[in-house]
């Protein structure tokens, strides 16, 4: 008999709503063993970076070849400038290994991936009404960058209805105990022991 396969959570929540601060707390405090999948991007690697670490990076020919060799889960042009996309290989081996993979997608991602993993779990990551503007306010001072991803954040939230949870990011202690408590449930109801 095949193993179980380990849950896939797909967190999605505009620019600014914590979500990269709630995974990797999520990836830090949980008990079992999660893998955040890391995106292929055709952008250049920013001196901080770490290839396969941040990103996976390569020219616009390869990540092209990738998408007409059926090696993606999801794919967009961000911008209308460089590609983005998730690899299958940053999902499916690791899922049969008994490690939990975490997405980290936009909404326009959650509809390409949500067809393909029925048993896929989604989390929607949101902020307090308000406190959202207030954490760009605080980080940018471009007015028009400020509307633009108030914007996006707008037509973001409108997609919040299809998924599983909405988790409101208002204490990331708080929200981080919620996000490794639902992935701990989400392993036993898949068969893995308690831990």
């Amino acid at each position: 008999m095949q193993p179980p396969l380990a849950p896939i959570v797909l967190i999605s929540g505009p620019s600014g709503s914590g979500k990269s601060t709630l995974i990797a707390e999520a990836i830090k405090r949980s008990p079992r063993q999660l893998h955040l999948a890391v995106s292929l991007t055709t952008r250049n690697k920013r001196p901080n970076e770490i290839e396969g670490v941040h990103y996976h990076f390569c020219s616009r020919e390869e990540f092209e070849k990738a998408i007409a060799n059926d090696e993606l889960l999801e794919y967009a042009i961000v911008h209308r400038v460089h590609y983005y996309g998730t690899p299958k290989k940053e999902v499916d081996p690791f899922r049969e290994k008994g490690i939990g993979v975490i997405l980290d997608i936009d909404v326009q991602g959650f509809t390409q991936v949500h067809p393909k993993y029925p048993d896929l779990y989604s989390i929607f990551i949101t902020t307090p009404p308000g406190e959202y503007e207030r954490r760009l306010r605080a980080r940018d001072s471009d007015e028009e960058e400020i509307q633009r991803r108030l914007k996006t954040a707008e037509a973001e939230f409108s997609f919040a209805s299809r998924y599983n949870e909405l988790l409101i990011n208002d204490d990331v202690d708080r929200a981080t105990k919620v996000l490794v408590d639902r992935i701990e449930e989400l392993f036993q109801a898949r068969g893995f022991h308690a831990r």
